[in-house]
């Protein structure tokens, strides 16, 4: 009786629709306004620092030395803080020691966390539960410093490359989104496959895979973005010099400890500023991230979003 007078009254006109919350209605003209004064806020807020340490690094010494520190107006535009740090030495080999930590170790990273993840994401694999559960407390109860280092030092890994890839090789989180994304596949795919005589290998490689591309370029994202970032393991394992990566030289040269044999002499001498350096150093630490992430960045939704969604 109630449908029929509802239905009654909807085709006469007289029915209106129930009361929506307040943040489901469509924003006002002010409400439009004001959420664009915040973002552009947001977005000066994060691109003027930027902007700043590229212009410093682009300014010559006169031009730095009249602005009394970091410049904010471009004015006497120079290429010499770059030339100088890419025409060999520290610098440069730090670069590349930066470039093949992060593409190796990335790789590996990877390998093992796929792996990792499409095991746990088959309920039939042996043990996946209590491996799971091993996984998870690790995310909760960790050994320490103290212990990791012991433990690296007792490999042989002390002044080697492998304890800048293998301490931190795996992240329990990113294998997690990869197991809940496999996970949302379908399952009737797979039991085709291996109807037809494909193995597990095969499965991943040709069907896996391929369909979780968005959440493989996202979760590659996170490891390499971690390694080239990475500091903290090369300050710990490493005490060549000539063995750091480019973020610990960029920190000596922020924190004035140790400048290259011919920096040195180039700051010294004045033919060039030390902050201008600093700020290269900076952009060249931070162009790798800001180039990828764009080509990435349409991956996200997609791969974090349903990664998290099962699981």
């Amino acid at each position: 009786m109630t449908a029929v007078i509802d239905e009654s009254a909807r085709s006469s006109g007289r029915w209106a629709a129930p009361p929506r919350p307040v943040w489901e209605e469509p924003p006002s003209r002010a409400g439009l306004a004001g959420k664009a004064l915040v973002l552009g806020l947001a977005c000066l807020g994060i691109l003027f620092p930027l902007w700043i340490v590229v212009v410093t690094s682009l300014s010559s010494r006169r031009t730095i030395d009249e602005a009394g520190g970091l410049v904010m107006i471009p004015k006497d535009i120079t290429f010499v803080a770059y030339q100088e740090l890419l025409s060999g030495g520290q610098v440069t080999r730090a670069a590349v020691i930066s470039v093949v930590v992060t593409a190796v170790g990335t790789l590996f990273s990877m390998a093992v966390s796929v792996l990792c993840a499409y095991g746990l994401s088959r309920s039939g694999s042996l043990g996946h539960r209590w491996i799971l559960m091993l996984l998870l407390a690790t995310m909760f109860f960790s050994a320490g410093l103290i212990p990791t280092y012991l433990l690296v030092q007792s490999l042989g890994l002390t002044d080697s490359y492998l304890a800048l890839v293998l301490p931190s090789a795996v992240s329990v989180f990113n294998i997690l989104v990869l197991r809940g994304f496999f996970m949302n596949i379908s399952q009737e795919l797979i039991d085709s496959a291996r109807i037809d005589g494909a193995g597990d290998i095969r499965i991943l490689w040709q069907i896996v895979m391929p369909l979780s591309r968005a959440v493989i370029a996202v979760i590659t994202l996170f490891y390499a973005v971690g390694y080239w970032s990475a500091w903290f393991n090369a300050s710990l394992y490493l005490n060549d010099q000539d063995m750091l990566p480019l973020q610990n030289v960029m920190i000596q040269l922020v924190q004035k400890q140790e400048a290259p044999v011919g920096l040195g002499q180039a700051i010294k001498t004045g033919q060039l500023s030390g902050l201008a350096v600093q700020m290269a150093v900076m952009v060249m630490a931070l162009l790798p991230v800001a180039v990828l992430s764009p080509f990435v960045q349409k991956h996200f939704k997609k791969g974090m979003l349903t990664g998290a969604v099962k699981g």
